[in-house]
């Protein structure tokens, strides 16, 4: 699933290409690609004629400002890859693939193309005046962004007080830091020299500090390289990100460590796969 650099790196390319879009059309491929309205008619009419102005991301959600042809607030778009959604931008007709699910026109003629291979990436339209968390109700339950100033090590030492969770499980609750998916927290966990087993209301403040700031320089560092290569992400050019080349343990098990040449080792931790170096990571 595309983590936040990667949403990240989508964001960026929608506000490039469709800033200042008027939509002329709107075709609905799939039903279940709409969450909302019930009705992916209702969606269709709800964008058509509208302006996209600015692109936004919380945590792994997008959301495009709509504005109507008088400049006035018509709501927003919001939009949630999951595991294999993608956006494409087409400056030229192409028959669509068929794994196609939402086409998007410009007046111009150019398509903004929505493909989901595994078709679990949804879209919504919130009305104007309504709070998007009301329509997108993932957004209640997210905490907060990685780069906010309220993301601190004292606010996993508050959220983590007690807890037996591995810290590496602990990094994947939405709930605790938006945005954090599996590569980004076994990454950030190496930086940090923490084993991803460690129950995380062990860790003292000191290292819960440094985890913080290694989170922050992996996150960074990945969305300058424009995403990972490891997962069915595409940028609106369909090209994948080059962070792969540069992952320290991720899906390196079995490799040489990078930094000291221990084998990275690699095992389940809440279903999903984790890797450290034992050397580097205590």
């Amino acid at each position: 699933m595309p983590e936040l650099p990667e949403v990240e790196t989508v964001r960026r390319g929608l506000e490039h290409q469709t800033s200042g879009l008027v939509i002329d059309r709107v075709d609905v491929l799939r039903a279940r690609a709409i969450a909302s309205p019930e009705d992916p008619a209702d969606f269709c009419r709800a964008l058509r004629g509208l302006c996209v102005g600015r692109w936004h991301r919380r945590g792994k959600y997008l959301l495009a400002d709509l504005l109507a042809p008088d400049g006035s607030p018509a709501g927003r778009w919001g939009v949630h890859l999951r595991m294999t959604g993608q956006f494409l931008w087409l400056a030229e007709d192409r028959p669509p693939c068929s794994h196609t699910r939402v086409r998007v026109w410009s007046r111009g003629g150019e398509e903004l193309r929505f493909v989901d291979t595994r078709s679990f990436g949804q879209m919504w339209w919130v009305p104007p005046g309504v709070d998007a968390d009301v329509v997108m109700g993932g957004l209640r339950h997210l905490g907060p962004e990685p780069f906010a100033e309220e993301f601190t090590g004292a606010h996993l030492r508050q959220r983590l007080q007690g807890s037996r969770r591995p810290i590496k499980n602990a990094l994947l609750d939405q709930s605790l830091v938006a945005g954090v998916g599996n590569i980004y927290a076994d990454e950030s966990l190496f930086a940090a020299g923490i084993l991803p087993q460690t129950p995380s209301g062990r860790l003292p403040l000191s290292r819960l500090e440094r985890l913080r700031d290694a989170l922050v320089e992996v996150l960074e560092t990945s969305i300058g390289a424009g995403g990972t290569t490891f997962s069915d992400f595409r940028d609106l050019q369909g090209t994948n990100g080059n962070y792969g080349g540069q992952a320290w343990v991720y899906r390196r098990a079995g490799s040489p460590c990078r930094r000291c040449g221990t084998v990275i080792l690699r095992e389940k931790l809440g279903g999903r796969s984790s890797h450290w170096c034992p050397r580097c990571q205590s």
